[in-house]
Parts: C-alpha cells; structure tokens; sequence
C-alpha cells in the first residue's frame, strides 16, 4: 500500500507491543494536569469570563485534537512520518512568518506569537517548532549516518536550518523559548554523536546576540534583576513570583485539599497558564509535589529506554528530542515557580491552559509510543533469524 501503512496493517503480533507502562504515565500527567486546572482555575475563569468552567471546556477541547494527533503519530508507519517531516518543517517555518502579520496573528503584551483562529482560539507556532525541529534533525543525523565515507558527512545544513528557527522564534520577542530551543538542539548534537566544532563559533556569535537581546529589552532585564533582588519588584515584576511561592509553602506536607481552602492561588493572575504548579502544590501539599516528579520521573525513563533501545535511528534521535523536550521543560516550568531560576514563560507540559502546549505535547507522546513498538518488532526479527541460523546448521545447509 505504497510506501507506508498503518498499525491495523501490520501484524498483529507488533500491534500490541506499544509500552503501556508509557502510556499510562502519559494518561497521569494528562489527568493530573487537567485535575488541577479544574480546582485552580474557576475563580479566576468566573471573574473573568463569568464562567467557571471556561479553561476546562477548552483544555478538553483541545486535548480531543491533541489526542487525534497522538492516534496519528501512534498508529503511522515511520517511513510514513519520515515523508512528512519536510511538510511538518516548512509548515511551522510558515506559521512563524504569519506571526510578523498584524492582521492574522495576536498580539500580547508587545509580543506577535500567536495565530488568531476561529472560536477565539489561537496557534502559537513556536510550540510546533520545537516537535518540527528535532523531527528534521533526527532525520538529517539519520541520513548522515548512512553515509560510506566519512568525508560526505557535514553538520553544517542543519546548523543553518537550526539557526534560522532560534532566529524567527526570537524576532517573536519569545527569548525562553528561543533558549530551550537551542538547548534541546545542542543536546541532539551531542547524543548523535555529531562533531561539536560547530559549537564554538556558534557560541562566539549567539552569546552576544542573547546578551544584547537581554540588555536591550528592558522587562528582560527586570526579569533578570528581580530574580538577583526579589523585594525590589515585589509589587510589580516579581508579585506573581512570589504570590506563586506563597502558595507552594502554603500546602504544607499534606496540602490545603480542593475545597474553598485555596486562597493562595486566588491572588496569582492567570493561574491557569505558567504557574499552575502552584495550585497543585498549594492543594496537594509536599506529598503531591513527589508524586508528581515521581510520574514525571516514569515517564522520562520509559520514554528514553524506548528511545535508547529503538534500532531504528530516526525514531530513535526524534524519540529522545521529544522526551527530552516535554521532561526539560516541566522541570523548567517547576523551578520558575518555585523561584529558582527567573521567570521563563514556559508553560507546564499537560497542566498549562493553552492548546498549542498540549495538543504538541500529546503528539509527541504519540510518536515517542510509536518508537517503543521498533523494540519489540526488532526482538521479534532478531529471534526469527536466530532460528533461522540454527535451522540451517542442523540441517547443514551453511
């Protein structure tokens, strides 16, 4: 059926050989997300909106598309995904682009990073870069790899397509996500195992520019200043910082429970988006913040042994940049609101309202499922041409 099929297609034998251990952690994070924006958000969603329930509605929306995504990327054959990836890249590489079009994109406090679509609902490309991106850099690593002669391979294609997304990302005034970016990227470099020459002249020119970008916008350098000296900004820059913290102290060991006891979240402005670890944490109290990093924690180490135990290359190199992504970032998100590193902007994989995050997030975990099932079809054909090898000696056929 051309060059792809789907799972229904396959075996059955390999139809059933996803981790479900993955696949539960995935359900987890998902439940636990949408659990604490449903206690965290109705006051705020009733002020505002005069509806309680009005961020849940749309999570839930927005996961049902996020969840089709994660069918498609779960049930697609590789070959199939790998034929896509030009599509994927030059899509997001567009959508950025749309994003410097006041007509079509939204603007936020100064920034253009948004798709304005119908129902109120809006894109935000940057989140889609991030899949797209370590997408085209497993499969150009994969490719490199299969190159004979040692001199044909060259990083330098890719160090350019890299470069020119951190670039149409930072000119959306989006500067974490421009340096999660990179990291992500980098950290793909290093376990591809591709030659790290590159890096220095790179980071000859990025640091200034990130520097400058820094000193040149001034809330980025009160982000920076409020983060050395809090109390200068207590009441402006840094009051939902430390209204955030109050909350996660708040919870104590055993958590303030879901009721009408939440009073510290009420004063965080839109709890909903990059501080909704707070509202867990004021609930849920210490025991529910380890139970959180535990699952977050089971679901990295699922997603990477599936990644590291794929003989497939490009599933592979795209498995480990998707885990590293979703895992990076919630530990990221985690440390802004408890303080210890300046406010990013990153929201929470599967707890942030917002529909960009979680329908990329969700379609990731599709593919990083999908990569588990390359394990267990290549057990099977190891197995088979064992056999096959001790059949053909007993028989003297060799």
């Amino acid at each position: 059926m051309g060059g792809f099929s789907f799972a229904a297609e396959r075996p059955i034998e390999k139809y059933h050989k996803s981790d479900i251990l993955f696949l539960i952690s995935v359900i987890l994070l998902w439940g636990l997300g949408f659990f604490t924006l449903f206690i965290s958000s109705q006051n705020y969603a009733q002020r505002m909106f005069n509806d309680s329930y009005y961020f849940v509605k749309r999570q839930f929306i927005t996961s049902c598309i996020g969840g089709i995504l994660f069918l498609f990327f779960l049930l697609s054959d590789m070959k199939f995904i790998r034929k896509l990836v030009p599509i994927i890249v030059i899509s997001s590489f567009v959508l950025c682009i749309l994003t410097f079009f006041p007509g079509i994109s939204i603007e936020k406090n100064g920034a253009r990073r948004w798709i304005r679509l119908p129902m109120s609902f809006s894109f935000q490309p940057s989140e889609l870069v991030k899949f797209s991106i370590v997408l085209f850099l497993a499969n150009f690593f994969d490719k490199q790899e299969r190159l004979v002669n040692p001199d044909d391979k060259n990083v330098a294609p890719s160090v350019v397509v890299f470069i020119v997304f951190l670039a149409v990302v930072g000119f959306q005034k989006d500067f974490s996500t421009t340096v999660f970016i990179a990291v992500v990227c980098i950290l793909m470099f290093f376990v591809t195992g591709s030659k790290m020459k590159w890096l220095i002249p790179f980071t000859i020119v990025v640091i200034p520019i990130g520097v400058m970008m820094i000193l040149t916008q001034k809330y980025r350098l009160e982000r920076i200043l409020g983060y050395i000296n809090p109390d200068s900004f207590a009441t402006t820059l840094n009051f939902q910082s430390i209204a955030a913290k109050k909350a996660v102290t708040a919870g104590g060991i055993w958590g303030s429970g879901i009721g009408t006891d939440l009073n510290r979240i009420n004063s965080i402005p839109e709890i909903q988006a990059d501080y909704i670890f707070a509202g867990w944490a004021e609930a849920m109290g210490f025991v529910g913040v380890i139970i959180y990093f535990v699952v977050l924690g089971f679901f990295a180490w699922r997603g990477y042994r599936s990644s590291f135990m794929c003989p497939d290359r490009f599933a592979s190199f795209a498995s480990f940049g998707c885990v590293s992504v979703i895992f990076l970032q919630s530990l990221l998100n985690c440390m802004v609101v408890c303080g210890l590193v300046p406010s990013t902007g990153i929201p929470l994989p599967f707890f942030s309202m917002g529909g960009s995050s979680i329908i990329i997030t969700l379609a990731m975990c599709g593919f990083i499922l999908n990569t588990s099932r390359c394990e267990e079809s290549y057990e099977i054909n190891t197995k088979s041409d064992e056999n096959n090898e001790e059949i053909l000696t007993i028989l003297d056929f060799q």
